[in-house]
């Protein structure tokens, strides 16, 4: 992905550690969503903002709505990762996230994720403005 990266994609480097491998070495599956998250919330923090920040001043939080992860290869203690993340849909209360984990050009695994907007009680509430904005910064064809 490094060669064709869209404008506006977000590059986080992770190092996998002994706690995010299984008994030989690898990736455990789910640890791949963390990796993920964290691009996620690195990606806000780089547009200037954070989750915490969106609650006290917005009272909106994020929550994933669906997620689908394809595995290509196996990732292992000590690799060197590279998570991009690209906002690929932008909605009324919803945004969606293509991401990949790569290691040194090599695709580990992909994701699609959609997050909900929500507010302090759980409920939809709308992307605020300067968030949107940001986003669409970021995006294609902007």
């Amino acid at each position: 992905m490094a060669d064709a990266m869209p404008v506006g994609t977000h590059i986080f480097p992770c190092r996998v550690y002994y706690e995010d491998t299984d008994a030989g070495g690898i990736v455990y599956y789910a640890n791949y969503l963390k990796f993920a998250e964290r691009a996620r919330s690195e990606l806000l923090r780089d547009m200037g903002t954070d989750n915490t920040r969106l609650l006290k001043d917005h009272g909106v939080m994020f929550a994933v709505r669906d997620c689908t992860v394809r595995y290509r290869e196996p990732a292992r203690l000590d690799d060197t990762l590279q998570i991009y993340t690209r906002v690929a849909r932008i909605g009324g209360a919803s945004f969606a996230a293509i991401q990949r984990i790569e290691r040194s050009g090599q695709l580990i695994a992909d994701l699609t994720v959609r997050l909900a907007c929500l507010d302090a009680e759980g409920r939809p509430a709308r992307l605020p403005a300067t968030l949107r904005a940001a986003f669409e910064a970021r995006t294609e064809g902007h």
